[in-house]
């Protein structure tokens, strides 16, 4: 969760400073940077204790963001990036040109003095973040509107009307909020220098309006281990009473969390915790990721007791099941637990630790955490819908009763059967996908 968050930030770092090359733009920085009133006094003191060259040089000033001397004609000054501009490595050396004339370079376009801050980018780095953000702009746009159209088919037969729908249904509108609202992130936002420098409140309440509906897809996720626990464990229970209390949890619990996270980085944050839209990974973050590594485990525990009794239902007495090898059993067994793994989150274990900077796994890390959250929507909706029996058949009676009705009536006689959706409690394995 907190992954996607630093892609976008290191995203628009990157944006930030292949713009910020041109002095103009440390007006943007300056909104939103430190004290720029200091620096530049703290420049001015400098400057006047240091000793004028002699000949023709270039005489020293503040540029916005760092502090130049007086530098010879025909040469360079060069100074350490600065460290409050995201996206700067702080080691690395920017540099502004003294020409043979004594002026400072003028950039040509724009015939103002410029100072390179290119340099303080690395470019490596930045296609990477490129390319992981494009992998979350893809894998999202597919999953909404794979979830979209699961949706529209899901509400449009009657028919599946069930607990268990429902609960498909409320998991699939909070994948489709989540992905139409990282596409908002991803497109406008960290594309957006100015936007992020200037950090105002509207990009504040996107950026926890995003992350309120990424804990409800979490909470629905746990919804569902919950549910499907229940109903296989469980000999008595009332499934409308379940389903009310599991929409309560899964949208309101999400609510109660993201207040306190918003709360407490909003009142108690530093100045420099709340730059960049909040962007910026810090300690607050794990309000939200303890609730969200709280409903793997319990997902995970979930699945193992579901698997469990998966089994038992599988190697049944012969008189009761038939006869089923050994061989088979596991393998029915392998292939529902592989089923509720996207339907539960659990992929998101593959991933429990980010790697640190300059990790050499720390792109592939990216890589796959693009894949597994921009995609989870397209798999869940697939595997649950598109392939799902039930779906399928009710679309294929659909299907026969618009063909069937053009056609010119005959006096021929037709046998009809009638089919039936079953719609109680799964069995994992059992749904015919």
């Amino acid at each position: 969760m907190a992954e996607q968050t630093s892609n976008s930030s290191s995203s628009s770092s990157g944006s930030v400073s292949s713009s910020s090359s041109s002095s103009g733009s440390s007006h943007i920085a300056a909104e939103s940077g430190p004290d720029f009133d200091a620096l530049r006094a703290a420049c001015n003191a400098r400057l006047n204790s240091s000793h004028q060259l002699t000949g023709s040089y270039c005489a020293g000033t503040f540029d916005g963001w760092l502090c130049w001397p007086d530098t010879a004609a025909g040469s360079s000054a060069y100074e350490l990036c600065p460290d409050f501009i995201t996206g700067f490595d702080p080691a690395r050396y920017a540099h502004k040109e003294c020409g043979e004339d004594g002026e400072w370079f003028k950039h040509p376009l724009t015939n103002k003095t410029w100072s390179n801050y290119t340099t303080c980018v690395n470019l490596d780095d930045l296609a990477r973040n490129h390319n992981v953000n494009l992998i979350y702009e893809v894998g999202y746009s597919i999953s909404l509107l794979a979830i979209l159209l699961s949706l529209a088919i899901l509400s449009y037969f009657k028919s599946l009307k069930c607990a268990r729908i429902t609960l498909h249904m409320n998991l699939f509108s909070s994948f489709a909020a989540n992905s139409s609202l990282w596409l908002i992130w991803y497109l406008v936002v960290v594309p957006n220098t100015e936007l992020v420098q200037l950090s105002p409140g509207y990009c504040v309440a996107l950026h926890i309006i995003l992350h309120y509906f990424l804990l409800t897809n979490y909470s629905w996720m746990l919804c569902e281990g919950f549910y499907l626990h229940t109903v296989l464990v469980a000999a008595f229970i009332s499934e409308k009473k379940l389903v009310k209390w599991l929409i309560a949890f899964g949208w309101c619990s999400p609510a109660i969390v993201i207040c306190i996270y918003g709360l407490a980085r909003g009142f108690t944050g530093s100045w420099e915790q709340n730059l960049h839209c909040w962007m910026t990974d810090t300690d607050f973050n794990y309000i939200l990721i303890v609730p969200v590594c709280i409903s793997i485990f319990l997902n995970l525990l979930f699945l193992c007791n579901i698997v469990r009794v998966v089994l038992l239902k599988l190697n049944a007495p012969a008189s009761i099941q038939g006869s089923c090898g050994p061989s088979r059993t596991v393998l029915q067994a392998f292939r529902a637990t592989l089923l509720l793994v996207p339907l539960l989150g659990l992929q998101y274990m593959l991933t429990p630790f980010r790697p640190g900077q300059e990790h050499p796994l720390e792109y592939t890390y990216q890589v796959i955490s693009a894949f597994t959250a921009s995609f989870q929507g397209l798999c869940v909706a697939t595997l649950f819908c598109f392939f799902n029996g039930e779906v399928i058949a009710q679309v294929k009676r659909k299907w026969r009763t618009v063909c069937f009705s053009n056609r010119p009536r005959t006096n021929s006689y037709t046998a009809t059967q009638v089919s039936f959706v079953r719609c109680g409690p799964p069995v994992p394995g059992e749904e015919k996908v």
